[in-house]
């Protein structure tokens, strides 16, 4: 008995242990399972910009937020989410990141999903939203804009943005760069971390001391807990200061505000001066994108902190690049912040988006915010290939010429015929055609030669980079190098990089043949096919000279983000012109640092030429700083109504606005969904006769009257009711009338104010898009300055149509302001 008892308990005694051990295999799987991640939470609650009335009035001045009631309010805000936090997840489960307190009541907090989901539903939560990242949207400009008049009107571009405050969300800045330079000479009138409406701060670390903030750059901080939290970071390039190692922030900064007449030199040369839009503005430094890691919690914190410091104008180059899930756009975290800081009267232009040509791809989605499509300017860098039967190629390349400025010829070679015959290497594009690895080619054969590199399936997948072309010509002592278009992959898209030596890429196929043909006609092979003779000869000429002669200009940029705008991830369009605008963004120069971490081929390099939304933002950010500065009462929305109803719907030649397509080198004629009401005119902008007003309230009815909306989740989202509602989304004063189902007829309505000194009489001319007419009560209207006048918009279908089709409603006024709405409509039924 005694032995049946001692098997059954060790029996038992391992039962025990398997199941233990099954048990903490579980757990292991469970730990695993329940990664962490960052999560963004809102609640309801005043923040400090709006607490007690602190919002501001119809003057658009911003509440004083570090009063000693604000101050407390904000503890209290502090206390109330650690206390929240405290009583709803586990102890341990989670890392609070950032209170979100200024202009938005919530926290960023890194935890699991199964923690998380105890805070849903939670009272008082208004949004819980997982952090799916942000990323970096990514000269002659001013010129091309009449920046020289607008400083004029301004007192000159020692005067242009004085008193007026660009914050900045981005990569940092690099602050030794002379764009950034104090003047000793014109101190500004903001000189230091406070003034009556600006109250930042100079957050130093490594590469950048406290004298980085020396007037010009009046703020700089860093936020990087949601990147700590979302990724391991390397020190040698997540810098903890406000210091840019990658550039962009740097070029944007100084695209908007940096010093006027900056002599651009690269490898040397001198292309010319750079000037920010609004030269004499001064710059706060909100660093949140890191180059390991980007995340929306950092951005949204530097945002928060932007308002409390109290910037005048906010340029977001950044933020994500894909709608919110399981909620319409306009709700999404980053769009709420952005409408916090419309609220507190801050100008936002924000990039449209890279992701262009194709429909619904912007993700600038709300009206509260200035979307920036991208445009080129007429300024181009034409670089050439002389042959030795006097052909002349053209191509791009911001390179010197070869030895002897083109009168001497050397050698043409191509890499396939250099590749050496017994090495040991994959015999795979990369080594055989595309010059990224000396050790596949014969020194004796490429030294001293023009080398011609070829266009392939390396480059076509992203694996292949003209920095290894580069540094394979620099081992073997290439005279230069020929980076030639495949006909089995078409054209590809050349953008002028400058080489440190000489170098061009012919992106167009006819022209690549053309050096085939040449070369093959020059070249004696033997029975094998082998080279026993190179007879061709070559030369690069000088590609850094920038020609103004014939060029089409603006030209909507092919990556530029495209509408029509949408509600949701579905895409169903939204009534909202998106774009709004269009500005140059196309190879600009301007400021870059030194360590170009994200883009070898320009390390060491002070200034960039480089192209993207986040280029054409800073444009309408600067350019929103001199009309602040020339009418400091005014909203932002007057402000970018200001730009959108003056804007040009036409190119230099006098011609409608084109805009690239799909493929390389095609043009087609561009519509509103993407350069929104037109291309920017500064000059214009600044006398507007009239503008259309908007304000929080009013984007409130626009929420509450989107389709399918429940008005509970625009209170919960916003602290804001639907007592009043549109009876369309098309209905809020816009500068534009956006109508995506068009059944029958509708009537909408606009109001104008005169913010002219003196009494005109407009008169309203339309035309109306297809298959619909339109008419304006009434046709005619005089105001005095500040006075309003409401417009009624009839629209009645005539035609249904596939697609949406355009026009405009054109106001002219006695004194010569013109003043345009653009007018975009899909029919449905008659």
């Amino acid at each position: 008995m005694h032995h049946l008892f001692r098997k059954f308990m060790l029996r038992h005694q391992t039962m025990v242990r398997l199941l233990l051990l099954l048990l903490s295999i579980i757990s292991v799987i469970s730990c695993v399972a329940e990664k962490r991640d960052i999560y963004l939470v809102l609640l309801e609650g005043e923040p400090v910009a709006f607490h007690h009335g602190a919002a501001p009035g119809k003057d658009g001045k911003k509440p004083f937020l570090h009063s000693e009631a604000s101050v407390a309010h904000a503890k209290h805000l502090v206390d109330s989410h650690d206390r929240f936090l405290q009583s709803k997840l586990d102890a341990g489960s989670y890392n609070k990141l950032y209170s979100f307190k200024n202009i938005v009541n919530g926290f960023a907090v890194h935890t699991t999903r199964s923690q998380v989901e105890k805070l849903k539903g939670g009272h008082g939560v208004k949004l819980v939203e997982k952090d799916t990242g942000a990323k970096l949207m990514t000269t002659h400009s001013p010129e091309f804009l009449g920046m020289p008049a607008v400083w004029t009107q301004q007192g000159g571009d020692r005067n242009a943005g004085e008193g007026i405050v660009i914050g900045f969300v981005d990569s940092g800045i690099n602050p030794v760069h002379p764009s950034f330079a104090y003047d000793p000479m014109h101190p500004p009138l903001i000189s230091n971390y406070t003034t009556s409406h600006f109250s930042g701060s100079c957050e130093v670390g490594p590469l950048f001391p406290q004298t980085s903030c020396n007037g010009k750059i009046i703020s700089a901080r860093f936020f990087a807990a949601g990147a700590r939290a979302a990724a391991t970071l390397d020190p040698s390039v997540d810098i903890m200061s406000p210091y840019d190692v990658v550039g962009h922030g740097s070029h944007v900064a100084s695209t908007a505000a940096g010093n006027f007449g900056v002599p651009v030199v690269v490898d040397g040369f001198f292309y010319g001066r750079a000037s920010g839009m609004a030269p004499r503005a001064r710059i706060a430094v909100y660093k949140a994108i890191y180059p390991t890691v980007g995340t929306l919690t950092d951005v949204l914190a530097a945002i928060d902190q932007a308002v409390l410091d109290g910037v005048d104008i906010l340029t977001l180059s950044i933020g994500p690049d894909s709608p919110p899930q399981d909620t319409v756009t306009f709700l999404g975290a980053f769009e709420i912040f952005m409408l916090s800081a419309h609220k507190a009267g801050i100008f936002v232009a924000q990039a449209a988006g890279n992701q262009g040509p194709g429909p619904y791809t912007v993700v600038s989605y709300s009206p509260w915010s200035v979307g920036v499509a991208a445009s080129g300017t007429d300024r181009t860098y034409p670089g050439s290939l002389l042959l030795g039967d006097g052909q002349k190629i053209g191509g791009v390349g911001l390179s010197g010429p070869s030895f002897g400025n083109g009168l001497l010829q050397y050698k043409l070679v191509s890499a396939r015929d250099a590749v050496k015959v017994n090495g040991a290497f994959p015999r795979t594009p990369p080594y055989v055609e595309e010059c990224q690895y000396p050790e596949a080619l014969d020194p004796t054969v490429v030294q001293g030669s023009v080398v011609i590199c070829t266009f392939s399936s390396g480059f076509y997948n992203g694996t292949s980079n003209l920095t290894a072309v580069i540094q394979t010509a620099r081992v073997l002592g290439f005279t230069g190098f020929v980076l030639a278009a495949n006909p089995d992959y078409g054209d590809f898209i050349a953008e002028p990089i400058p080489f440190s030596i000489p170098g061009i890429m012919i992106p167009r196929t006819t022209d690549a043949q053309i050096i085939s043909r040449y070369y093959e006609q020059q070249t004696y092979r033997n029975d094998k096919g082998l080279v026993i003779r190179y007879s061709g000869r070559a030369a690069i000429g000088e590609g850094r000279v920038a020609s103004y002669m014939d060029e089409r200009a603006p030209v909507v940029s092919r990556f530029s983000s495209r509408g029509p705008d949408y509600i949701d991830e579905r895409r169903n369009p939204a009534d909202l012109l998106k774009p709004d605008i269009l500005a140059p963004g196309h190879q600009i120069w301007a400021a870059w640092s030194p360590m170009s971490v994200q883009n070898p081929i320009l390390c060491g390099y002070n200034f960039a030429l480089i192209s993207g939304t986040s280029m054409a933002t800073p444009h309408i950010a600067g350019i929103a700083a001199l009309i602040k500065q020339n009418n400091p009462t005014w909203t932002p929305s007057m402000i970018a109504s200001a730009m959108s109803t003056t804007a040009t719907k036409h190119d230099n030649r006098g011609e409608p606005i084109m805009a690239e397509g799909y493929a390389a080198y095609t043009l087609h004629t561009a519509a509103p969904f993407g350069y929104g009401a037109g291309f920017v005119d500064p000059v214009r902008a600044l006398d507007p006769g009239l503008v259309f007003s908007t304000g929080y309230e009013d984007y409130l009815s626009f929420l509450c009257s989107l389709p399918n909306t429940d008005p509970e989740k625009i209170r919960v989202a916003t602290g804001g009711t639907c007592a009043a509602t549109f009876s369309n989304p098309s209905d809020l004063n816009q500068p534009s009338v956006t109508i995506t189902a068009l059944s029958g007829m509708r009537v909408t309505q606009r109001v104008v104010e005169n913010v002219a000194n003196k009494p005109e009489t407009y008169l309203c001319a339309v035309l109306p898009p297809n298959g619909v007419t339109v008419s304006v009560d009434p046709p005619w209207f005089t105001l005095a300055p500040q006075e309003k006048q409401t417009l009624v918009i009839r629209l009645v279908v005539t035609q249904v149509l596939e697609d949406f089709s355009f026009g405009e409603i054109v106001l002219t006024g006695s004194l010569n302001h013109i003043v345009r709405i653009p007018l975009s409509v899909l029919t449905i039924s008659l």
